[in-house]
């Protein structure tokens, strides 16, 4: 889809809309597809993000960064010298909103980089237009990305930054490793007065540490998520954590041998058998939604691990730097063959229990964790999820709202974005194909982010052989 403006109109417009002058003094335009203003999208297959059915031949009219009206093609009212999109056989959902969705990327052997370049670009061409980074391997590298994305002079998706990892004396060189109550309150008081929203503590934190972290951090109107193993999911539920990452993979009270405040080796291997319905598995989620505690699925990062499963797309290796990719290919293929894998019994299950989750009533929402040996870079990993999600046993529609809708109910956004309704921030994926039919996000042509609508084609060739470098 190609704009029907000449670039010195785009620039205008650009410039007049709130928050986007310095998207022109940038020369953005290239990448532009629908430029702001007013835009009517006709004839629209709608997923709207609520759970409900597709509505077929709507028109979406956007003013400025808003949507302003829904409705049935004919009955929706066009301001005259609008932009009228034609988008006849092509599917419109709401932005996606990651939840698990670091601006650092880990692959092959042993390499790390902070992606402020592609990694941002690469998540808004994916349809993720909002993003928590769940953990900051370099905070102030977050919070300057997202100031300089709100600012106009970077590419990419809203985003909520995340403090320092919050872990125990065994964690990474790269996080904060507790010594006691004292110091979680301390890192957490100054990370959250530096301006991060959320903090994640990691495997080995004691539950006296946790508690301490939770307590300071609603003190200072921050939130906490966490990937546990030593701390599990209800006692981390009684200390008044506000999510849960992973599902199944990171919850290791079911384990016969699990200790307080240690963390049980292999505790995954006995899973395959576990019963999601229960009396262990639905105290689990009675805890967490009589709590307003939701879990984050990140089904893709565990999936390149998995013996058996089908080959890692080649959409992956294209954007990666070339000798990342040589890297992440002889990993993806000795993992699919078995060596060092994830049981196909125990990611079955953990699908079985997310779902298990959703039926009993919880909030899920999903992000992509680009970590591991690389092969579930930022936005590819986020639409992987989406078809992982259909195999779990979800519909598309409740796919949908799982990636976008919950995700900003998470966050506390729901009010502006996550459903395509009026009154909403108009961020909107337009895929050229029917969504149910082709089962998958590859055909991702527009995002909207605050009403431009973004060239994703272009964005994912502007970054093409930077992922893991840049």
């Amino acid at each position: 889809m190609k704009s029907i403006l000449i670039p010195s109109v785009l620039t205008l417009l650009l410039a007049a809309l709130p928050g986007t002058a310095s998207l022109a003094a940038q020369n953005f335009d290239e990448y532009v597809a629908i430029p702001g203003g007013t835009v009517a999208l006709t004839n629209a297959k709608v997923i709207d993000g609520t759970g409900a059915p597709a509505m077929m031949g709507q028109t979406i009219l956007i003013e400025g960064d808003r949507i302003t009206a829904v409705g049935p093609t004919g009955s929706v009212q066009v301001p005259a010298g609008a932009n009228v999109v034609d988008v006849s056989g092509k599917t419109v959902i709401p932005g996606l909103v990651g939840l698990h969705n670091h601006s650092y990327y880990t692959g092959g052997n042993g390499r790390a980089a902070q992606l402020s370049f592609s990694g941002s670009r690469l998540y808004l061409a994916s349809g993720v237009t909002t993003i928590r980074t769940t953990g900051a391997q370099q905070p102030y590298a977050e919070l300057n990305l997202q100031r300089e994305i709100e600012a106009g002079r970077v590419i990419g998706p809203t985003m909520y930054a995340t403090g320092p990892y919050l872990t125990g004396e065994q964690g990474s060189q790269t996080m904060t490793r507790l010594e006691g109550p004292e110091q979680a309150r301390r890192v957490v008081r100054y990370w959250a007065e530096e301006g991060v929203s959320w903090f994640k503590a990691y495997t080995w934190i004691s539950r006296a540490e946790l508690g301490a972290a939770i307590e300071e951090a609603h003190r200072n109107g921050v939130k906490v998520t966490a990937h546990l193993c030593s701390v599990g999911y209800r006692e981390a539920v009684a200390l008044g954590i506000d999510n849960l990452e992973h599902g199944l993979f990171a919850n290791s009270e079911y384990d016969p041998n699990k200790r307080p405040d240690e963390c049980p080796p292999g505790f995954r291997s006995g899973y395959a058998n576990l019963d999601v319905n229960g009396p262990d598995v639905q105290a689990t989620f009675r805890d967490m939604i009589d709590n307003d505690v939701a879990m984050t699925s990140t089904l893709v990062v565990y999936e390149i691990s998995v013996a058996g499963r089908p080959p890692i797309d080649e959409r992956v290796y294209d954007v990666l730097a070339p000798e990342i990719a040589e890297e992440v290919r002889a990993i993806a293929v000795a993992r699919r063959a078995g060596q060092g894998a994830i049981d196909p019994a125990v990611f079955a299950k953990a699908m079985e229990y997310e779902r298990a989750f959703v039926d009993a009533g919880g909030l899920l929402a999903a992000g992509v964790d680009p970590t591991g040996y690389g092969a579930a870079p930022p936005g590819y990993g986020d639409q992987r999820n989406y078809e992982l999600l259909l195999e779990a046993g979800f519909t598309a529609p409740e796919v949908v709202q799982i990636m976008s809708h919950n995700g900003a109910r998470i966050l506390g956004i729901d009010s502006d974005v996550g459903t395509v309704e009026a009154g909403k921030v108009a961020d909107l994926v337009v895929i050229d194909a029917d969504l149910e039919a082709a089962g998958n996000l590859h055909a991702t042509e527009v995002v909207f982010r605050h009403g431009i609508g973004w060239d994703s084609p272009k964005l994912i060739e502007s970054i093409r052989g930077l992922v893991g470098v840049r």
